[in-house]
């Protein structure tokens, strides 16, 4: 295999606007091919971790945008492949002398030889076109869709007829359709039909989507699955799963039919249908990993049926069984990985032991304008207790908005000074960083005076010397960056505060003692394993206001000891929180105008969208637009969003504080950390694309001073799920609560709205079965406790699974 052939290829491609059409049938199979006789060319360490990174990419589910960018990357490495590194990487270890001969031809990719980490194009029924589809619902690989796991299974062996369903549940029925036409309930263009079978009629409605108007001709035969509501004493399924009824293979008659999710371009019944074939002919290529001591001792299917069994279940029975041991197996690895974290963070290298100075403590708390919570205290002694350890301090601290966690994290960064070192905290958001750098401030003022420049502050009379606060954020002018980078590196600053910028390498600390994160679920493990390197082995303090139950701390944060602050301070309200339906929007307005016209301020959230910041900040700003000109002409009106340069950000942000803004029109950046006591009125829009510990998190934004507040959901049309959640919402004020509800309808994977770099991803685990979550933990502190680093014969394959789950377990690898 030489470099030259794939060059040739590459530049075609180039040529060609990068359509995937330099070779016949798309450049993954020729890749992949190529790939298979080249890797043997790649002598360097190094090229060989750029190798398998580069030629695992998928191509067809690439942008353009992308795949330029990858075929500049690869013509390089065929670069640095014929380079003279690669070349006395390959002279270091020399081997007999043999006959030039032709390079042998790429083999066949058969389903008998085929691994799974090839391109999903080599699945018969896949074509380029079909895989770049995949490609947005993150299936690039065969072991993807191996795992391309159904949302969920509609058992159209349990149908019912119209006369027998009931209102509330999830049911099915087959039916004519007699009647349907397009409707506009609210403005909104639907379609509204009438079925009927031998039992009754009744009414269907699919809101904003009038298209089924004319595809639901008279007197088609359909499948309709979905909960049944009840409008005007009569049943009406709203937004149902329909599918035509087209003899056996769309009923799978006394089945269990995967509903699978989708994108554009691709439908159930062409998905179900490949998905079948694929799984039937790939599920044996799967081995197991599991130790079958292990396996036969908890009673759990092994790996092939359970993939086999997740899709296509037999029953009930073994779709529970199939979903227990994947479950197992997401939470078996990520137990063992973060373990191995821990131990590798504290026994590998000694922390630094730090003197505890009660008096200067007893000084801090003391200066405060109130007395801490018990549970506080309590948190402050655990924090205490693992500073004076040669062991590093490894906790999470978790606390409901406002019940004081950032008064504890300064006492620690405190002590961190009193003993000549340095501290870094770092924020998920610069406006976060901004606050956090406020907050710390004002309490050290309470202690002694302050002087110093806009992101600059030094503290005399605290200590001997100085205690000099810096505030490190991307917006921050260069020259100004780079002063601060320069006393962080001299020791002169004592604490700085940030975000993502202070693991970049430009910063290093003198001596770096203690780590505070905050908001640790918006962090990837990686970019909390590199500020953790900036020092010798600090203490990590990480901090969240998800709340988040104990079992999945415990299995997510592994490597980390918990400390809960259970109880708000006195005198925090509760917020009146009411889900609003589409035609209470202007009482909703008229509720936002009358506390305005108190002398209040309100919150009004932008829906989230996920796809892209710059269309949730285009969409903000066309709402503020509206809002503005026709619902709030003459009231003082702000918009904030995350494209906005961290100034603007500031600005805004100090006029609402000011007073000088009635209603602030936010993006979803509002999350975490704004604190505005006068704010009494959260009106959130599209409520129902949000998670519940979002949501609760946005209610947490109101009711921070003495006013009663108010949090106003607004859902046009919301799914099952979403009106689940919005009655949760409006009746649940308690964190842990709202924690363990959300976990049970979105499982741990979403449950953190953005995947953690550097921790495998979760599908099939869910809060539902705490059983298996302690079953996992219970099973990886006895595997560590025998063989840690997986030596033993019967525990290679798991290794194995290991290396290609955490990619930066080295010596599983």
């Amino acid at each position: 295999m030489n470099a030259e052939s794939l060059r040739k290829i590459l530049e075609l491609e180039r040529q060609r606007g990068y359509s995937d059409g330099a070779v016949f049938g798309g450049l993954d199979r020729f890749i992949y091919n190529w790939s298979q006789g080249a890797v043997e060319l790649v002598k360097s360490p190094k090229l060989l971790v750029q190798f398998h990174k580069l030629f695992k990419a998928g191509y067809a589910a690439m942008s353009k945008e992308q795949r330029a960018a990858w075929v500049i990357n690869v013509l390089q490495f065929l670069t640095d492949l014929e380079g003279k590194d690669n070349v006395a990487a390959a002279s270091t270890k020399p081997a007999p002398v043999k006959k030039k001969s032709a390079p042998k031809p790429p083999p066949k990719v058969t389903v008998g030889q085929a691994p799974l980490e090839a391109p999903i194009t080599i699945v018969k029924g896949i074509s380029t076109t079909l895989a770049g589809k995949f490609g947005k619902l993150n299936v690039k690989t065969v072991r993807d869709l191996l795992y391309f796991f159904p949302n969920r299974h509609i058992d159209y062996s349990k149908l019912k007829t119209i006369s027998q369903l009931v209102a509330g549940e999830e049911q099915t029925i087959i039916a004519n359709v007699w009647q349907a036409q397009e409707t506009r309930p609210g403005g909104r263009k639907s379609t509204e039909a009438i079925v009927g079978d031998e039992t009754g009629n009744m009414r269907v409605v699919w809101f904003n989507q009038p298209y089924l108007a004319k595809t639901l001709t008279t007197n088609a035969r359909i499948i309709l699955s979905g909960r049944v509501s009840v409008f005007k004493g009569r049943h009406v399924f709203q937004s149902p799963e329909w599918e035509l009824a087209e003899g056996q293979d769309s009923v799978h008659t006394g089945r269990l039919v995967p509903v699978y999710p989708l994108t554009r371009g691709l439908h159930p019944r062409q998905v179900r249908r490949l998905m079948k074939e694929f799984i039937d002919k790939w599920v044996g290529q799967v081995n197991d990993f599991l130790p079958d001591g292990l396996r036969k001792r908890l009673g759990l299917l092994e790996l092939p049926a359970a993939i086999s069994q997740a899709h296509y279940p037999e029953d009930e029975e073994n779709k529970d069984k199939a979903r227990v041991r994947l479950a197992f197996d997401e939470l078996f690895l990520l137990q063992l990985g973060v373990m191995k974290k821990k131990r590798d963070f504290q026994e590998t290298k000694p922390g630094t032991p730090l003197d505890i100075k009660d008096e200067l403590l007893n000084r801090f708390l003391t200066s405060l304008p109130f007395t801490l919570t018990a549970a506080q205290t309590k948190v402050l002694e655990e924090i205490k207790s693992d500073l004076t350890k040669a062991v590093p301090m490894c906790r999470l601290l978790q606390g409901e908005v406002g019940s004081g966690k950032t008064v504890v994290a300064t006492a620690a960064l405190l002590l961190a000074a009193a003993n000549g070192l340095q501290s870094a905290f770092m924020a998920p958001t610069e406006i976060l960083a901004e606050q956090h750098f406020a907050t710390i401030c004002q309490l050290l003022s309470k202690l002694g005076k302050g002087e110093g420049e806009e992101n600059v502050y030094s503290f005399k009379g605290i200590l001997e010397n100085p205690v000099t606060v810096a505030l490190l954020i991307g917006d921050i002018k260069q020259a100004g960056k780079k002063q601060i980078q320069k006393q962080v590196q001299s020791g002169e600053i004592d604490i700085v505060i940030g975000t993502h910028a202070l693991v970049q390498k430009g910063l290093e600390f003198a001596k770096l003692g203690l780590a505070v994160v905050d908001e640790q679920h918006r962090f990837g493990v990686e970019q909390r394993s590199a500020l953790r390197e900036k020092g010798f082995n600090p203490h990590m303090l990480v901090m969240t206001a998800t709340p988040i139950p104990r079992t999945l701390a415990l299995t997510l944060y592994g490597d980390l000891d918990l400390s809960v602050i259970s109880e708000l301070p006195p005198g925090r309200q509760i917020v009146k929180t009411k889900w609003l339906k589409p035609n209470q929007r202007e009482s909703a307005y008229a509720f936002v105008r009358k506390k305005v016209g108190e002398g209040q301020q309100a919150f009004i959230l932008c829906p989230l969208i996920e796809e892209s910041e710059a269309i949730e900040a285009q969409a903000a700003v066309a709402e503020y637009e509206r809002l503005s000109s026709e619902v709030f002409p003459d009231l003082r009106m702000g918009l904030l969003h995350g494209r906005l340069a961290s100034a603007q950000k500031d600005m805004v942000m100090e006029e609402f504080r000011a007073g000088r803004l009635d209603i602030l029109v936010s993006t979803p950046v509002i999350e975490v950390g704004i604190d505005i006591p006068n704010a009494t009125v959260m009106l959130i829009e599209s409520a129902d694309r949000f998670g519940l510990s979002q949501l609760h998190q946005f209610r947490g934004r109101v009711g921070r001073g003495q006013e009663q507040s108010y949090c106003m959901l607004l859902a046009d049309n919301p799914s099952e799920v979403g009106q689940q959640r919005l009655d949760i919402i409006e009746n649940t004020f308690d964190g842990f609560k709202l924690a363990e509800e959300d976990l049970k309808m979105r499982g741990p994977g979403e449950f953190f709205g953005t995947r953690q770099s550097g921790i495998p991803d979760l599908r099939m685990a869910k809060m539902s079965d705490v059983g298996i979550l302690e079953l996992a933990r219970n099973e990886a502190i006895e595997m560590f406790k025998t063989d840690a680093d997986m030596a033993k014969d019967e525990h290679q394959a798991l290794a194995k699974e290991m290396a290609r789950v955490w990619t930066d377990a080295g010596e599983w690898s």
